[in-house]
């Protein structure tokens, strides 16, 4: 699809509408495909990208039984096969499943708990249910936690990764759940030393969401895995330094010194910037390091922006990993200053940069941010 389409254009239109039904009337001879795709394409194009998940749930339960125990078998005769069991990542799936989900959260909610939980083990096989599990753990916690000790241990890594993502304190787009933050992380001792990757992103993406709110909690845990020895030493410093990034962007000392980076290292530090550059151009930059040779480095570089009516807010970026090799290291950089970003608005006036050496500001320079010319 050409790339001019939003992305709700992309994920739901009359083609992938079609898909879904089509798979139904397969399913089940008395499933009216052309009624549920007009009804649906009647709406559909007026919709933000959750309604339309909703809409189609909503026209789904119009087209099939009323119980959901009568329902259930349709809805897995429809299911397309599991994607590909060989992949060990970058396998989300077709989003017009999504409605699936939906539709068994409210069909099933009250009613037919574990006829659900059974339902979205199969279709999480197809398209991640991180979002429908959600109000199940909200009203059952203790019974979908009992049956993510046994997902856990599934074959499918799209089941195990479900334990991880469907508990995830922040989960974007997804219902606030009320467990408490330790609570999923014996699921997690168990996740950590899963073999494929889908399954240990999602792991360190829950830390890092928890980290938010305890990070000593993260650290702990990881300093256990690593003593445990379940996972690849490799992976699991790739996981620990992708669950500890937010803490790293906040100049963390524990989380620097995890990651092998003394954030009481002894340098010397300059940036430097030009007085002036314009909205639309790009700011160039340039760093001298000088400190212990091979002492190794986390760099990054923080942009003060002058917001509307005077107020300033800082961005984070990163600019190198390295080693002071010979005992002085030299970056540069340089930044482009977009002028049609649609989520960040450049506003002309004073800003600030500010060097940052594993986790500590070592030095400043200011610059004028001028209107595009």
């Amino acid at each position: 699809m050409a790339s001019g389409f939003s992305l709700k254009d992309q994920l739901f239109n009359r083609g992938k509408v079609r898909y879904l039904a089509g798979l139904f009337s397969a399913a089940e001879t008395g499933f009216d495909a052309e009624a549920f795709e007009a009804q649906v394409m009647a709406e559909l194009p007026a919709l933000e990208l959750k309604q339309r998940i909703t809409l189609i749930a909503q026209v789904l339960a119009d087209h099939l039984p009323d119980p959901l125990p009568e329902a259930a078998p349709v809805l897995v005769k429809a299911l397309p096969p599991p994607l590909d069991p060989d992949k060990t990542d970058d396998d989300f799936g077709d989003f017009i499943f999504a409605p699936l989900g939906e539709y068994v959260a409210a069909r099933g909610l009250e009613a037919h708990r574990d006829l659900s939980l059974d339902l979205l083990e199969e279709i999480t096989q197809r398209f991640s249910m991180e979002w429908a599990i959600r109000p199940f753990l909200n009203r059952w916690p203790a019974e979908v936690l009992a049956r993510m000790e046994n997902w856990a241990g599934h074959s499918s890594y799209h089941v195990r990764r479900l334990v991880s993502e469907g508990t995830r304190p922040r989960l974007p787009w997804g219902e606030a759940v009320g467990l408490q933050l330790a609570e999923p992380l014996p699921l997690l001792d168990r996740l950590h030393g899963d073999g494929t990757r889908y399954v240990t992103r999602s792991v360190a993406n829950h830390l890092n969401d928890v980290a938010k709110k305890d990070p000593d909690l993260v650290m702990d845990r990881l300093e256990s895995w690593r003593e445990a020895g379940q996972q690849d030493r490799k992976e699991l410093d790739w996981m620990t330094s992708h669950a500890l990034r937010g803490l790293v962007k906040a100049g963390h000392p524990r989380a620097m010194a995890m990651l092998g980076y003394d954030p009481e290292l002894i340098l010397d530090a300059s940036v430097t910037v030009p007085e002036a550059v314009r909205i639309g151009e790009a700011l160039d930059l340039s760093c001298r390091l000088e400190g212990a040779a091979g002492a190794p480095v986390l760099v990054d570089y923080i942009l003060h922006f002058q917001r509307p009516g005077g107020k300033a807010s800082a961005k984070v970026f990163k600019l190198k990993q390295a080693r002071i090799a010979g005992g002085t290291l030299e970056l540069g950089k340089k930044h482009k200053l977009k002028g049609d970003a649609t989520t960040f608005k450049l506003v002309p006036g004073p800003h600030r940069i500010e060097l940052m050496v594993n986790g500590k500001v070592r030095a400043e320079a200011a610059f004028e941010l001028l209107p595009e010319g």
